[in-house]
């Protein structure tokens, strides 16, 4: 990951903290590094990231070394990318998104607050 990087990686220690206890909406990008799928939409997620920069957090969870969170919320395919707002799943994504459906997504969650 470069320094620079807008996306927090977050793990079953920090999922909470993170994500449920964020004070912003939150995209959770669930991948594992031999997913196809999941390296395929990597950029446009780190793109994502800095776009929404302060109003909407995205965040990576790497599958393979995280185990706990991805059972709670059911993940079976990967990427699955949930949405999350006060702590809540408010919309999903499975499988291979485009950046504008997914940023058409976003916007419609911000507009929801």
């Amino acid at each position: 990951m470069a320094d620079n990087a807008k996306y927090v990686t977050v793990t079953d220690a920090n999922f909470s903290e993170e994500v449920l206890n964020s004070d912003v909406p939150v995209l959770v990008d669930f991948w594992a590094a031999w997913c196809g799928p999941c390296l395929m939409i990597a950029p446009a997620i780190e793109e994502l990231a800095a776009e929404y920069d302060g109003k909407f957090k995205v965040a990576k969870m790497d599958v393979d070394h995280n185990q706990v969170v991805p059972m709670q919320f059911g993940i079976r395919s990967i990427p699955t990318l949930l949405f999350f707002k006060n702590g809540t799943v408010v919309d999903q994504v499975i499988g291979a998104g485009s950046k504008k459906a997914l940023s058409g997504r976003m916007d419609t969650i911000l507009e929801a607050a």
